[in-house]
């Protein structure tokens, strides 16, 4: 049991906590409490994030109770967490919206019924001045500075502003309150997740055992995946677009998706890796994983279809008979007939700021009928079966 817990964690704190806590467990006849807080900073969930909510399901899956702490009143301050600046923070408008989205995604991986999930302002807002100060009291300023973004910003004479050493803090008495046995995060939570331990040593409490598992990177193979960095594989991706984009990642991120993103045993993994070190192609063990991923988080039969599609779509070479998303010249109607390429895709791909599509153009990311063009600004008329291709999955036909 433990040897399962253990697998894939990148930190455990202190070394032999985990083991301390079940015994305590055992021994005490209960369920621990293990939590994740989370900031509802953006409203969908990736596999990213399932790295740890999948480790929370083993937790749960032997009947410790799984409590997540929703930052309602923690996402209204903003964490850097990592980065080098503060992050934005939220109204409570997009904090309840975003929440919301995320409790209906966790049922994918956990079982929500059986999961507490709780929010921090019902206990930090209730705070008073005095008694902000005097948890404040319980740590000290060399203390905060060891925080990694904290230290190189005040290296670098960057504005640290006082709320945000006030964050980790707040975070860490989450635990105080909720009597928490073990957090789980990311590595890059490891500093706040430690405070909850020294806060709750302050409060005369037994220190909660911090699990850190590892940063899945996102589909550029260099940063950790993450909605702001446009990278991510999102757990409500339909098949079709999770097959693509696992296929898209570098062959240098095959082993981190065997091991963090899929759900294959632990000899089908190995067996995996043996085969692509052994020179097998990589393309064949990244549909392998596409297909285990989508089968995770949608079905079997969802999975072959979104395989048979990209065969066809992407491995078929005939212009002709890919499939085409129709849309009608209506919608994208301007000056009598005539628009730009930039203007066109634009309104194609909604989701792509202008400048960005500019940029796939003038690369050659841009198809009309077959026929590359890199001038962003070259006119095109507005006819009927008028075929767009869009970067590598994106097909589009005028009617």
């Amino acid at each position: 049991m433990i040897s399962t817990l253990q697998e894939n964690t990148a930190i455990i704190l202190p070394e032999n906590g985990l083991e301390q806590k079940l015994k305590q467990a055992e021994e005490e006849n209960r369920k621990l409490i293990i939590k994740l807080g989370f900031d509802p900073t953006a409203p969908d969930l990736h596999l990213g994030h399932a790295v740890v909510l999948k480790k929370l399901k083993q937790f749960q899956d032997l009947g410790h109770q799984i409590v997540i702490v929703v930052g309602s009143f923690t996402a209204r301050i903003g964490d850097p967490t990592g980065k080098n600046k503060a992050r934005k923070p939220l109204s409570v408008e997009d904090v309840n919206h975003h929440a919301q989205t995320y409790i209906n995604q966790l049922s994918k991986i956990i079982d929500v019924e059986k999961t507490k999930i709780v929010f921090n302002s019902d206990w930090l807002d209730a705070l008073s001045f005095s008694e902000v100060i005097q948890l404040m009291s319980k740590v000290t300023v060399a203390q905060l500075m060891h925080r990694n973004d904290f230290n190189k910003r005040f290296a670098e004479n960057t504005a640290i502003a006082m709320h945000e050493l006030v964050y980790p803090i707040l975070q860490g008495f989450d635990s105080v309150e909720i009597e928490c046995d073990i957090e789980m995060g990311g590595t890059d939570q490891l500093f706040n997740c430690t405070m909850g331990r020294q806060l709750q040593e302050a409060h005369q409490m037994s220190a909660q055992t911090v699990i850190c598992m590892p940063l899945l990177k996102g589909l550029d193979g260099k940063e950790k995946m993450s909605k702001s960095l446009n990278n991510i594989i999102g757990l409500t991706d339909e098949p079709n677009e999770m097959f693509g984009k696992t296929m898209s990642i570098p062959d240098s991120l095959i082993d981190e998706f065997i091991d963090l993103a899929s759900d294959f045993s632990v000899t089908e993994k190995a067996d995996l890796k043996l085969k692509l070190q052994n020179g097998e192609n990589p393309m064949n063990i990244k549909k392998l994983i596409a297909k285990n991923i989508i089968t995770q988080y949608h079905h079997q039969n969802a999975a072959d279809d979104a395989e048979q599609f990209f065969s066809s779509q992407f491995q078929n070479k005939n212009f002709e008979e890919k499939v085409y998303e129709s849309v009608s010249i209506h919608s994208v109607l301007h000056h009598e007939g005539i628009t730009t390429l930039v203007e066109l895709c634009s309104q194609l791909k909604n989701d792509l700021s202008k400048s960005a599509v500019r940029r796939l153009i003038q690369s050659g990311g841009i198809q009309v009928n077959n026929i590359k063009i890199t001038d962003p600004d070259q006119e095109i008329e507005l006819l009927q079966g008028i075929k767009i291709k869009i970067g590598k999955r994106s097909f589009f036909e005028l009617i």
